[in-house]
C-alpha cells in the first residue's frame, strides 16, 4: 500500500515562490514514475508535471517555464519548485503514481497541500 505525505503549500502573492514536497512509503522509487497533480475548487484534476525513475520530466504547457519537478531517491521525496506563481495557480496539489502515459496517473492517496496566490 502506498502512502503519501504532501507538504509546503502555504498562501503566496502572485509572483511569489513555493517549493512543495511529496514522500513517499510502499513504493519503489528506482522503478515507478511519480506525478504532481491538481485541484482547484470546482474543478477535476488536473495533471501538472511527472518525474520518471530515470530522471526525465514532463510538464503541462502552464508552467513549464515556471515549475521544476525532482526527486531525491534516498528520502523517497519528491519536489515541485514552483516559480512566478499566478492567481490560477490556486489549488490543492497532489502527488500520484504514475500510470500508463506520463500525463495519466493512479487515484491520488494523500490529502494534499493546498496553494492559494492572492494578493
Amino acid at each position: 500500500e502506498i502512502h503519501v505525505a504532501e507538504s509546503g503549500g502555504g498562501l503566496v502573492q502572485p509572483g511569489g515562490s513555493l517549493k512543495l514536497s511529496c514522500t513517499i512509503s510502499g513504493l519503489d522509487f528506482d522503478i515507478y514514475a511519480i506525478v504532481w497533480v491538481r485541484q482547484a475548487a470546482g474543478k477535476d484534476l488536473e495533471w501538472i508535471s511527472t518525474i520518471f525513475a530515470g530522471g526525465t520530466t514532463f510538464y503541462t504547457h502552464s508552467v513549464e517555464d515556471r515549475f521544476t519537478i525532482s526527486k531525491d531517491d534516498a528520502k523517497k521525496t519528491v519536489y515541485l519548485q514552483m516559480n512566478k506563481l499566478k492567481v490560477e495557480d490556486t489549488a490543492m496539489y497532489y502527488c500520484a503514481k504514475q500510470a500508463r502515459e506520463y500525463y495519466e496517473y493512479d487515484p491520488p492517496p494523500g490529502q494534499g497541500t493546498q496553494v492559494t496566490v492572492t494578493s
